[in-house]
C-alpha cells in the first residue's frame, strides 16, 4: 500500500516537472525587445531570441535569432557577425572560450556583462557533457532540447537546455569571469573570489565590507551582485547636497 502511494505521489511530482519544464522552454523560445551592434559599430533595434534551435551557421559558434519586427522572417546572427546585443536589461558580448577551459561546445559564444565597472564582472552558462534534453537540479530530467544560444551556454541558472549542439549533459550554472575586455578575462575561484569582488565593488564601502567579513562567496554570488547593485541605486536615489 505504501509502496502504491509512493507510486502515486512520485508520478504527480514528475507531472508537475513536466509542465514545469514545458513553460521554462516556452519561455526561452520568447521574442524579446533587443539589439545588436554589428562588427562595423552598427546597431540595429529589433526583437532576439535568445536560445534558438537547430544548427549553428557557422561551425564552433553560438548563435541568436533576430528580425526587424514581429511581422518580418527572422534570420540567424552568428557570434563573428556582431560584437554584442542587448535584450531588456541584460548585455551580451561576444567571447572566445578562455586558454585552457572548454565551457561550450563553441570556441566563439556569448557572454553577459553582469557588471560594467572599470574591472568587468561577466557571467557565461556552463556544464559539461554532451547530448540534447532539459536537466534540472537536483537530477531530474527530461528529453525536451530547446538549444542554448543556439547551443551556447544553456539556458539558465539550474537548467541546461540542451540541443542544436549545446551543452546538455548535465546542469548548467553560472560561471563568472573578470577582466577589462572578454580577451584578457579570466574565471573566478573560491581562492580569488575576495580579492577580486572587493577591487569590483570598491566604490561600495558596505559591500566590501560584507565580503571582507565572508558573508558572500562564489556560491551566492547572485545574491552580491543584487545587494551591489541595490546599494549603487540607493546613492542615486539621495538627494543632492
Amino acid at each position: 500500500m505504501r509502496s502504491l502511494y509512493f507510486i502515486l505521489v512520485m508520478r504527480s511530482i514528475l507531472i508537475i516537472l513536466f509542465f514545469m519544464l514545458c513553460f521554462v522552454s516556452a519561455k526561452s523560445q520568447k521574442w524579446q525587445p533587443g539589439n545588436f551592434t554589428d562588427v562595423k559599430g552598427n546597431r540595429t533595434p529589433g526583437f532576439i531570441r535568445l536560445y534558438p534551435g537547430g544548427k549553428s551557421p557557422i561551425r564552433d559558434e553560438g548563435f541568436i535569432e533576430f528580425k526587424d519586427d514581429e511581422k518580418t522572417n527572422p534570420y540567424k546572427l552568428s557570434a563573428s557577425d556582431i560584437r554584442s546585443f542587448v535584450v531588456g536589461r541584460d548585455s551580451f558580448v561576444v567571447a572566445h572560450a578562455p586558454r585552457n577551459e572548454a565551457w561550450s561546445l563553441q570556441e566563439t559564444d556569448f557572454v553577459q556583462v553582469v557588471l560594467d565597472e572599470p574591472l568587468k564582472l561577466y557571467m557565461a552558462k556552463a556544464g559539461s557533457g554532451g547530448g540534447g534534453g532539459v536537466h534540472i537540479e537536483p537530477g531530474v530530467s527530461a528529453g525536451y532540447g530547446t538549444g542554448g544560444y543556439g547551443g551556447g551556454f544553456g539556458g539558465g541558472v539550474g537548467i541546461s537546455l540542451g540541443g542544436g549542439g549545446g551543452r546538455g549533459g548535465k546542469s548548467a550554472k553560472a560561471v563568472y569571469y573578470y577582466g577589462e575586455t572578454t580577451a584578457d578575462m579570466q574565471r573566478i575561484t573560491d581562492a580569488n573570489f575576495e580579492d577580486i569582488m572587493v577591487e569590483i565593488m570598491g566604490d561600495e564601502e558596505q559591500v566590501v565590507d560584507n565580503i571582507k567579513e565572508h558573508k558572500f562567496n562564489l556560491k551566492n554570488m547572485d545574491k552580491l551582485i543584487d545587494y551591489f547593485n541595490k546599494s549603487v541605486a540607493s546613492h542615486k536615489n539621495q538627494p543632492a547636497q
